[in-house]
């Protein structure tokens, strides 16, 4: 028969694992609660993002440390050559479904971005926009939409431009969505950055949203960035100084 002392000592041995429980559950809302504050509070000025938008945005810096530490989409090429197809005769649809004739952008220097608003990446408009500012008497930023990568910019044209507009106030101008990996309906620009044969040198394709491209005052495309090096970077400031 268990004695009294014995039923004693076996209830207070078994409350041990539920202490460690308790613990670890208070531990753990602590931790989702501290989540859902810091991406509310970094995102209190945000209009019109879904909770994962919002999320991305948040934790931008982290991934961008996580991409510095690991040497993740860091790429970076230059080159020179003259390219046998002419820059400028190229054509783009902005997202208002106006003709952008490249011969307008003769004399300044021009970033081509392709974007997305729902990639970790998607906090780069800010510093896009910034660039686009700093530099506006000697750099043209050109961005385009694309849906190419794990389906990350599923809104319509209308939807990008407001999402752009007002929650990182772009007034870069933005093309019409369209496809930027290689395939037959590739965009028509793209073909130009990705092919040697049209760019003089690079075969380089985007390898994520926010890949660059940099084109020079003379229509030579001189620059690509992988979606890691940031658009305010040394790397690419240099470059455009």
């Amino acid at each position: 028969m268990i004695s009294l002392d014995n039923f004693i000592n076996g209830l207070m041995q078994n409350k041990k694992p539920y202490r460690k429980l308790k613990r670890f559950l208070i531990v753990l809302s602590i931790l989702i609660i501290a989540f859902f504050a810091y991406v509310a509070i970094a995102n209190r000025n945000s209009k019109n993002m879904n909770y994962r938008q919002k999320v991305l945005k948040a934790f931008y810096p982290a991934w961008m440390w996580w991409t510095k530490l690991t040497g993740k989409n860091s790429q970076e090429l230059s080159g020179t050559k003259e390219p046998p197809v002419s820059f400028y005769s190229q054509k783009a649809v902005l997202i208002n479904g106006d003709t952008l004739d490249f011969a307008s952008l003769k004399g300044k220097k021009v970033l081509l971005v392709n974007t997305a608003s729902e990639c970790g990446y998607t906090k780069q408009y800010d510093d896009l926009q910034k660039l686009s500012q700093d530099y506006k008497d000697k750099l043209v930023v050109l961005g385009f939409p694309a849906n190419d990568f794990k389906e990350q910019e599923k809104g319509s044209n209308a939807e990008i431009a407001e999402f752009c507009r007002l929650n990182f106030g772009v007034t870069f101008p933005l093309m019409q969505k369209s496809i930027v990996i290689k395939s037959p309906q590739q965009n028509p620009i793209f073909q130009w950055l990705t092919q040697e044969s049209k760019n003089g040198w690079n075969n380089k394709v985007p390898t994520w949203n926010f890949s660059k491209y940099l084109v020079n005052e003379k229509g030579v495309l001189t620059n690509y960035f992988d979606p890691s090096v940031p658009p305010l970077s040394e790397a690419v400031t240099k470059a455009i100084q």
